[in-house]
């Protein structure tokens, strides 16, 4: 009886030994599968550069941008009250009939001590100008950040952008924290027209400058056809300025102005 009971003894020992390895290497595949199937969260790095929103050459010229515009238009507003007036071709003055005549009163006396502060802050604006595009090209920013793709020049995305910001309303784009092809062509537009453009018409009105390369007055008219074109290039300029701060309302000034100062995109708090 007991030599009957030890070989299924044995067997059953085998057996239970047997599931009991079948079991562990099921879990072992299990947890793998979990292991392969759950990928690994960003590292701190990544999560770093995901949050990047704002390279440091951009933030510095930008805070250098801003200085020059509000400087170059509070001296230049003291420049254009000395005489709202403005003419076409060479020469002007108070007995000649006017082109355009700006509804302000005429008061010399800022002028003259406006000027030289004018001329300090536009080196802000040129200096501020040639670092962010030589930045841009080397961290390869303005063809990244600032070209819009191909798909987007279209009328219709254009208008979308429009017609959502006139709605007070917020695009996918600036939920994303990323620039809108209507915010791309503005930047555009202002890095490589207005701001040349102001430049170039605020030297031509300079005799000095004119003197040596004449080149830059007669090209678009003469002196006063120069003071023309740089009022419309400041006053598209000042357009732009409110318009941006408008939109940094609409889309968060804090967040985007602590973005533009660190660097990256703030957190959100957890309500936890």
């Amino acid at each position: 009886m007991l030599i009957c009971e030890r070989p299924a003894r044995r067997r059953a020992f085998i057996k239970g030994m047997s599931a009991l390895e079948g079991t562990h290497q099921l879990s072992s595949a299990s947890l793998d599968s979990y292991a392969g199937a759950a990928p690994a969260g960003p590292t701190a790095a990544e999560s770093a550069r995901q949050s990047l929103r704002h390279l440091a050459v951009v933030r510095v010229t930008h805070w250098i941008f801003a200085l020059g515009v509000i400087g170059l238009i509070l001296s230049g507003s003291g420049i254009l009250i000395s005489h709202p007036r403005f003419y076409w071709g060479e020469t002007g003055a108070v007995g000649v009939p006017a082109l355009i005549d700006l509804p302000l009163p005429m008061i010399i006396g800022p002028s003259v001590w406006n000027r030289p502060i004018h001329f300090f802050f536009a080196w802000f604006l040129v200096l501020g100008a040639l670092t962010y595009v030589i930045g841009g090209l080397v961290t390869r920013h303005i063809g990244k950040d600032l070209l819009p793709a191909k798909s987007d020049l279209g009328w219709r995305p254009i208008a979308r952008v429009i017609w959502d910001h006139l709605r007070w309303k917020r695009t996918s784009a600036d939920e994303a924290w990323t620039y809108n092809v209507v915010q791309r062509l503005t930047y555009l537009f202002v890095l490589f027209v207005l701001f040349p453009g102001i430049v170039w018409t605020g030297l031509a009105m300079s005799f000095t400058v004119a003197s040596v390369f004449p080149f830059l007055a007669t090209l678009i008219g003469g002196h006063q056809s120069a003071r023309l074109f740089h009022f419309v290039f400041a006053s598209l300029l000042l357009i732009f300025l409110i318009v941006h701060l408008a939109m940094l309302v609409l889309v968060g000034f804090r967040s985007h102005v602590r973005a533009m100062i660190t660097g990256r995109i703030p957190q959100k708090r957890s309500t936890l």
